[in-house]
């Protein structure tokens, strides 16, 4: 059947020559049987995989040697013609490689390998799912050869199934460029380019996480973190250090300690904490510290490291700062 005659107009153009080949005529359409596997020496696996969205489904078979090598794949198919050509090339890309490599192979290798060139997508993006199912499949037939979970081969939490981006690489993108669209997001990452499921509730496909509330509580998080850190901007820089509260100086304090001072001793192998801050009578604010650590117990530690603790505090926040070991 020639390409024209199953699609007209743009629609047609939408999708590869190779998909149209591999959807008339698979090259790996069939089954593998355990008499087949017996007589190869190899062990013989069937794993079955269906998309809810759709109705598609999908039954893999390969035949693993003894080194875990797929010798040999075959697969049937309960599906549209692009499900049937995803599932022809994802055989394709198995046989050959052991099972620990296959299970690497991703919807979008599957996806890439059915092009006519490098710059064009295989299918319109309303059909990227039949390659994830694709995927998902090697999944199951992998967990079932090593005995393990279908979840222990994905480490991150996939939202964009069509492009393969996770949650984490979503939310550090708007983070790291400032995004405020879900166009933006797409643009970045190609997330919602495709089947478009996961931009928001309402597509063809139910998800746990959609683009757009991943944007809102993303930026929502931004702005909290900008108005705290602003405040303490306002709470501290603006303020002379007699200006400020006990908790406002107690801050400064411990600021002052993380940069100039705890990485100097810390080179010795000691350290301190701060105990208190107290507003004495005399006008001056007692910082009551204890050493750890090499500092305990050194005899410099009542005098050249005080002095040297004491004479940060003064440079960096205010002479009227008294520093007392306990």
């Amino acid at each position: 059947m020639g390409k024209s005659e199953l699609v007209g107009g743009a629609l047609w153009d939408a999708y590869s020559n190779k998909v149209a080949q591999r959807m008339d005529n698979p090259t790996y359409l069939g089954v593998i049987t355990q008499e087949e596997a017996d007589a190869k020496n190899a062990k013989l696996i069937i794993a079955d995989y269906g998309a809810e969205s759709c109705g598609d489904a999908v039954r893999l078979y390969w035949l693993v040697d003894q080194n875990d090598v797929i010798i040999e794949g075959k697969f049937k198919s309960f599906g549209c013609g692009t499900a049937i050509a995803s599932s022809d090339m994802m055989v394709e890309l198995c046989v050959g490689k052991t099972v620990q490599e296959a299970v690497k192979i991703t919807n979008l290798d599957v996806e890439k390998a059915l092009r006519d060139d490098p710059d064009t997508p295989a299918v319109p993006g309303q059909k990227m799912h039949c390659s994830v199912m694709a995927y998902d499949v090697i999944k199951k037939a992998a967990s079932i050869y090593l005995g393990k979970d279908m979840e222990d081969f994905e480490s991150e939490i996939i939202v964009c199934e069509c492009a393969r981006v996770s949650l984490s690489t979503i939310k550090e993108v708007i983070r790291l460029n400032d995004l405020k669209s879900v166009e933006e997001i797409t643009n970045y990452t190609k997330a919602g380019a495709f089947c478009k499921s996961c931009v928001k509730a309402g597509g063809h496909e139910a998800k746990e996480y959609y683009l757009v509330d991943i944007l809102r509580d993303t930026r929502l998080e931004m702005e909290t973190e900008n108005l705290k850190e602003n405040a303490e901007k306002v709470e501290i820089g603006d303020l002379s250090f007699e200006e400020m509260t006990i908790v406002q100086k107690s801050k400064a304090i411990d600021k002052m300690i993380d940069l100039h001072i705890r990485p100097m001793l810390l080179m010795d192998g000691g350290d301190l904490e701060i105990i208190d801050v107290q507003n004495a009578q005399d006008g001056l604010t007692d910082v009551f510290i204890r050493y750890k650590g090499a500092c305990h117990g050194c005899a410099s530690a009542s005098t050249g490291t005080l002095y040297a603790i004491e004479h940060t505090l003064h440079e960096h926040l205010s002479p009227q700062i008294r520093v007392l070991p306990v």
